[in-house]
């Protein structure tokens, strides 16, 4: 097979970030494994970001809205996320910033109560030990996930727990 030319690399990386919004460490790699040179690589990123094609902006508010509304992630995995795509740190702060703070308790609130059904314990307490590090594995913030938790044990003995952290 041929390798491919730096034209018809600009075609295939800009019909790939026409169909969903790509950061530039994806056509990184996917210029990477088309075995394309690194300056060539370099020429088509700025092209494409030249044109409107790659905005890192655009791409970290999407991803954080997919994430959320989509994949019911946290905060803290969704910034992981962005920072393993090389966005930069304040864009990703701006991203996340953007999440309405209402509907994201709510979000996690009805995650909570969902994985609560379905969650086994000898008592309570551990059904509430086993909901934190739930909602840490999907990125929540430990704040969040004690004010949602203490909204669905209302009913717990409060004597095991401490709200002081």
């Amino acid at each position: 097979m041929n390798p491919m030319n730096e034209k018809e690399a600009l075609g295939r990386m800009a019909a790939y970030c026409s169909g969903a919004e790509r950061c530039a460490s994806d056509v990184r790699k996917k210029l990477d494994a088309a075995g394309l040179a690194a300056p060539a690589a370099d020429r088509i990123l700025a092209t494409l970001m030249r044109e409107g094609f790659i905005d890192e902006a655009r791409f970290a508010g999407s991803f954080v809205n997919d994430k959320v509304y989509f994949n019911h992630w946290g905060r803290i995995k969704i910034a992981c996320e962005l920072r393993r795509k090389n966005i930069p740190d304040d864009v990703c702060r701006d991203a996340i910033a953007g999440i309405d703070s209402t509907d994201y308790l709510s979000m996690l609130l009805s995650v909570l109560e969902k994985k609560k059904r379905t969650t086994k314990g000898k008592d309570d307490r551990d059904v509430f030990t086993k909901l934190m590090r739930f909602a840490a594995g999907r990125g929540f913030e430990h704040r969040e996930t004690v004010y949602c938790l203490h909204r669905l044990f209302q009913a717990v003995d409060r004597d095991w727990y401490d709200d002081t952290e």
